[in-house]
């Protein structure tokens, strides 16, 4: 590890810290206090997705649905509208939006072999954006001149690494440079997840193995056609175990290639001293 005892972390003068856990568990939350500081460059992983690697699928579909209207056909047509997406740290919809939901297309669903597609290409957005993230440490550090940066990274990070793997290149060069750092949630935490996700469903990138394992099962139990899946249902059934499938790969990431903090120690953090003694605290001494 980067920082091999809470002195060496404690005394650094430039903390670099890679933060990953299951959306929800204040990654994103404690990056923006830190980069509020003003001596922390907070790198999203998922803000780098769609302004990056994402932004045309997101706008050409945005244009797509525009093109069906006549009237706003011709505007664009003539350039006289400008669509695009407005995303930013806070407010990802966008990304999601695209990535969609398979299932009933009346119900706002997309057929499983678009929904493929996009998922592919989350999964090369990603982990690009995750192997930018040697290229963003040193622009925060010539361009801007922070001695601190803290990439948050998205959920999704533990479907496309093999924790097991000591040449894995996304582990090796994140963990080149980085502490990387696992928020465990508690059983109470993940019970939580599951209910905020049951009121309100959100699109998910899933490895290609289990998406197509988790909608052959869904199809067999609900005996439903492809075409009339409820989109939302699906998600939510599928869930609760894409939890339980990325439990062991945070796990085996944080034993193999870095440290585990617990997202209830991580819920105190008020400021950058705050967290640099969370840190401190999961090190050796």
């Amino acid at each position: 590890m980067r920082y091999s005892t809470a002195k060496d972390w404690l005394n650094a003068p430039s903390k670099r810290v890679v933060l990953f856990a299951m959306s929800g568990l204040g990654k994103t939350h404690v990056s923006n206090t830190l980069r509020a500081s003003g001596e922390w460059f907070h790198y999203s992983i998922d803000y780098r997705i769609g302004t990056r690697y994402m932004g045309e699928f997101i706008a050409d579909n945005a244009k797509r649905e525009a093109m069906k209207n006549p009237f706003l056909r011709e505007l664009l047509m003539s350039d006289s509208i400008y669509i695009g997406s407005n995303i930013t740290f806070d407010n990802l919809s966008p990304v999601s939006t695209y990535l969609g939901k398979p299932g009933n297309i009346d119900a706002g669903g997309l057929d499983m072999a678009e929904y493929k597609r996009r998922q592919a290409q989350f999964e090369r957005a990603e982990r690009q954006a995750l192997l930018d993230t040697p290229y963003f440490i040193a622009r925060a550090q010539d361009l801007y001149q922070y001695p601190h940066f803290v990439c948050d990274t998205g959920g999704s990070i533990c479907e496309w690494v093999d924790p097991e793997d000591r040449n894995d290149p996304i582990m090796t060069t994140l963990a080149k440079d980085s502490l990387l750092v696992w928020i465990r949630g508690s059983d109470a935490h993940t019970e939580e997840l599951v209910r905020r996700f049951d009121r309100a469903p959100k699109p998910m990138a899933y490895r290609s193995d289990f998406l197509a394992r988790a909608w052959r099962d869904y199809l067999d139990q609900t005996g439903s056609p492809e075409a009339e899946v409820d989109p939302d249902a699906f998600i939510r059934w599928t869930y609760a175990q894409a939890l339980a499938h990325r439990q062991p790969l945070y796990e085996a990431m944080a034993h193999n290639w870095g440290i585990t903090i617990e997202a209830e120690d991580l819920a105190k953090v008020g400021d950058a001293d705050d967290f640099d003694a969370v840190i401190a605290e999961a090190l050796p001494a």
